[in-house]
């Protein structure tokens, strides 16, 4: 699919490209013809006027100079005099097919291809004149002018050939790169829950087993409720980053207290931190208010919030911060003891799926609750980042505390 993306893109391209440099060349072509053509017609009809005036040595014409000859002719047609000596005009009969070819055609100005000679004719009441002019050497120019235009064309597509090329592949690269990641999710999001299904039917199958006995029974229907809610919580999860990917909501944007939505969310944790022997340290600015989905932004400390006391070592406790940072911003700061981490884990942490304790996959936890943190912050017009400094994992958060032009809507 991508590679016939891009060959279209390619083959648009190239058609742009090729209508844009004939329409160029054309339009090059025209004028220059145009203006050739104009020039001789300006000399010939200057040398009807005056057909005996010559040009001085040294002497600058703006006009062009071209092979002439000026044929005189009486009332009835016979030919009186003969001016221009850059041709023989000795033969009689050359002369007389050109004037009879002129006076025939019953225009002023024409040309006669055979000769390669274009003519202007002026009628005066005793007498008319032919004025002929050599036009080889003006179609030799516009031959020339092909050529070039030709040539240029060609290589202007060869090199256009190229770019396109690299074009396409630069255009095709984030939908090859979401196309790989669609792929990836959709055969991580198999994995999590090939797992609970096969526990639930092995439960299932067990439970129609007449040998087992009725304790026996109830560890297969918890086992199975257990599954099922592991089960329903992905299924929420995924949802939830479908709806994000799409930039659906079911929330509106509205004022609210950030410090004090913070704080309400630091409450229900003391109590599991404290079963886990964590310390929970909070400091958090009053005063803090900003326009977003309230619902969402609860989401996200809780994520932050679980994601630490899960990964947090013991020896430290876990700190939240949240403080303005300047005049526009405020920074929600979340940090645990945890294992060393290299940038490309602080990096890749976001993704889908992912976990850093590649053992730690049945926990309740999908490597999912990051990304749906990123993807709030993103909604927000906010940035995420993790780091690992001094044996801490640091995750920072920074919200715009006002998005403008959004107030109260979808």
């Amino acid at each position: 699919m991508l590679r016939k993306l891009r060959i279209k893109f390619v083959c648009v391209n190239m058609l742009i490209v090729t209508m844009m440099l004939l329409v160029i060349f054309g339009l090059v072509f025209k004028f220059t013809q145009a203006n050739l053509e104009q020039q001789s017609v300006s000399m010939m009809e200057q040398l009807a006027e005056d057909p005996f005036r010559l040009s001085l040595p040294g002497e600058r014409r703006e006009d062009i100079q071209l092979p002439y000859f000026v044929l005189q002719l009486g009332r009835s047609g016979d030919l009186l005099a003969v001016t221009g000596g850059y041709y023989d005009l000795s033969d009689q009969d050359f002369l007389a097919k050109i004037i009879e070819a002129a006076i025939s055609s019953g225009k002023s100005i024409g040309t006669i291809e055979e000769y390669n000679l274009r003519y202007c004719r002026v009628i005066n009441p005793m007498n008319q004149r032919l004025v002929f002019v050599d036009i080889s050497s003006e179609r030799a120019t516009l031959k020339s002018l092909t050529e070039t235009c030709a040539m240029l064309g060609l290589l202007s597509l060869g090199v256009f050939f190229g770019i396109s090329l690299l074009l396409a592949r630069w255009a095709v690269k984030p939908m090859d790169k979401a196309w790989q990641q669609q792929r990836q999710f959709v055969a991580d999001a198999s994995h999590e829950l090939k797992t609970p299904l096969a526990v639930i039917m092995t439960n299932a199958q067990m439970l129609e087993q007449p040998e087992f006995e009725p304790d026996q029974r109830s560890q297969f229907v918890s086992s199975i409720l257990t599954m099922s809610r592991q089960m329903r919580s992905l299924v929420e999860d995924l949802l939830e980053l479908a709806r994000a990917d799409s930039g659906q909501s079911r929330e509106n944007i509205s004022q609210l207290d950030y410090s004090k939505l913070v704080s309400d969310c630091v409450l229900p944790f003391e109590p599991v931190y404290y079963e886990k022997g964590l310390a929970l340290d909070t400091q958090v600015e009053p005063g803090i208010s900003l326009e977003g989905r309230q619902q969402q932004l609860r989401q996200l400390t809780d994520i932050l919030l679980d994601n630490a006391g899960k990964y947090s070592l013991p020896g430290g406790p876990v700190t939240l911060r949240l403080s303005r940072q300047g005049g526009r911003h405020c920074l929600l700061s979340v940090s645990n003891p945890a294992q060393e981490m290299s940038r490309e884990e602080c990096r890749d942490i976001f993704k889908r799926f992912y976990r850093t304790d590649k053992a730690r996959s049945r926990d309740g936890s999908y490597g999912l609750g990051l990304s749906i943190a990123e993807s709030i912050v993103n909604s927000h017009g906010g940035k995420i980042s993790c780091e690992y400094a001094q044996g801490k994992a640091n995750f920072n958060v920074v919200l715009p505390l006002k998005q403008p032009g959004v107030s109260g809507k979808n």
